[in-house]
């Protein structure tokens, strides 16, 4: 079992800004010790299990961390890095986690994709979503069906949510760096889903992160209202009738809340909460703290506090749209759309990549509906079934980046190595997590392997990590020079 981590030594190293502490002293009353007792403890680290590569039991079965269950999240677990278990090296640094067994996610934010509940074959958009802990989390409940916008407005962040939908395989996902806004104009009442993890004043990280205490004044709190209430506003849009729209943030604040919440209601009568299933943990919001009664509808958001549960800090909400889908015009049945400005589709795969042709024939054990298939540039990607076109909105990926064709030869990604199944490749090399070849591979080194050459799918105890090329018995390294580790 994980242990409670052990208290700090002063409370006054928490170094907590003023006018926070005199709020939430007004607004807790008696809780207000117990609160500031749990802020003087170190975060907890918390691990969320890829439902997409294995299963929570079979992840136990390995034995290499000290965990306890996240009450809330059947595939969450509490990590000890602390207690009395040798750890040979940390979560984030295990060969577990390169091959996308794995994400290390603050328990409390393990809640909002489980709140909001993604459906198999679903039209989902995590409008948000950098680094991407949420929208890994929507893809393996979407079991990669269906088709997951993931959004990130911030043109560096998105590449951190790249690297870690790729990590995770995560094949069902469209990439998009665009506005709430641009958004909003090209896909009007279309989603069946939508997740606002909104931009916050970050209050919930102040026992993890330095540089949240030092910038948090009152004055960003406020900003960030007003910020949420636009961006919510461009979410709803989004939502098909009969839809959920969830509405979250990592933050104790009632004005970046509850408040938020009773502006939009107001303004968006065809929304109304949803109650949230209960929890160990789960704590009600709070509506008497913006004037409406204790038992308001208000209620039904939920409140994860450090001092209820192990946990940083989340608000989640969850809001219906009133109505059944409709269809409108330029739409299908199955809602999905083709704009002019969408690349176009080929169907004689054979025909217009024979380098691609090769390579699929030589190496892999799979079969693709070829008309998913589209080329952009030298890119070859796997587009998700029934996805929308993207009339002006700033694309990263359009689905699964297979790989590069230049001229006769075809280079497979990163990506597709870490969406396959072993048994996918037609030629593996499976190491143990404490192969000295392993730890070779993965500073991007060559191996000494005899065997057939050609692609080689280098795996960790079954689960892919990488590619290598085969050469005359030599392993050639083609793990991404950006994630190879020094020796």
């Amino acid at each position: 079992m994980a242990k409670k981590p052990q208290k700090s030594s002063s409370l006054a190293e928490v170094a907590l800004p003023q006018p926070f502490l005199e709020r939430m002293q007004l607004l807790l009353g008696g809780e207000y010790q117990s609160f500031m007792d749990s802020l003087a403890l170190p975060a907890f680290a918390g691990l969320r299990v890829n439902t997409l590569k294995l299963s929570p039991e079979s992840f136990l079965q390995k034995k290499q961390f000290d965990l306890a269950p996240v009450a809330w999240c059947p595939a969450g677990f509490l990590v000890d890095t602390h207690g009395d278990k040798v750890i040979q090296t940390t979560p984030g640094k295990h060969p577990y986690h390169a091959a996308g067994l794995y994400y290390l996610q603050e328990p409390s934010a393990m809640a909002a994709a489980l709140i909001l509940a993604p459906q198999p074959g679903e039209s989902v958009l995590d409008l948000s979503a950098a680094p991407g802990g949420k929208a890994t989390h929507l893809a393996a409940l979407m079991g990669n069906t269906g088709f997951l916008v993931a959004n990130e407005i911030h043109p560096k962040r998105v590449w951190d949510l790249a690297e870690n939908l790729e990590r995770c395989g995560v094949t069902n996902a469209i990439l998009t760096n665009d506005t709430p806004g641009k958004l909003a104009v090209t896909f009007p009442e279309f989603f069946d889903r939508v997740l606002l993890d909104a931009p916050c004043s970050g209050e919930g990280m102040f026992r993890k992160s330095p540089i949240a205490r030092t910038e948090w004044k009152p004055s960003l709190v406020h900003s960030c209202a007003i910020r949420q209430i636009a961006i919510l506003n461009e979410a709803a849009k989004m939502v098909k009738p009969g839809g959920y729209l969830a509405y979250t943030t990592c933050t104790f604040s009632p004005d970046e809340n509850e408040d938020v919440l009773v502006n939009f209601l107001a303004h968006h009568p065809d929304f109304e909460l949803s109650e949230v299933q209960a929890a160990p943990g789960f704590q009600p919001a709070r509506p008497e703290w913006v004037g409406l009664p204790a038992d308001h509808t208000l209620r039904h958001a939920v409140r994860l506090w450090p001092h209820h549960a192990p946990a940083e800090g989340h608000f989640i909400a969850l809001l219906n749209k009133h109505g059944s889908a409709v269809i409108h015009p330029g739409m299908s049945q199955g809602c999905s759309r083709d704009h002019p400005s969408r690349p176009p589709r080929h169907k004689k795969v054979s025909s217009a990549w024979p380098a691609w042709h090769d390579f699929y024939q030589a190496n892999l054990n799979i079969e693709l509906d070829e008309s998913t298939l589209i080329l952009d540039g030298s890119y070859l990607y796997r587009v998700p079934e029934n996805a929308p076109g993207f009339s002006g909105v700033k694309v990263i990926k359009p689905g699964l980046w297979l790989g590069s064709i230049s001229k006769d030869r075809f280079i497979p990604s990163h990506s597709l190595a870490m969406s396959l199944k072993s048994e996918q490749a037609q030629r593996l090399l499976d190491l143990a997590v404490n192969d000295r070849r392993l730890t070779t591979y993965l500073a991007g080194e060559s191996i000494s392997e005899p065997g057939e050459d050609g692609w080689i799918l280098v795996t960790v105890e079954g689960f892919p990590i990488g590619w290598g090329k085969r050469v005359q018995n030599v392993v050639k390294n083609f793990y991404p020079h950006g994630l190879r580790r020094q020796v």
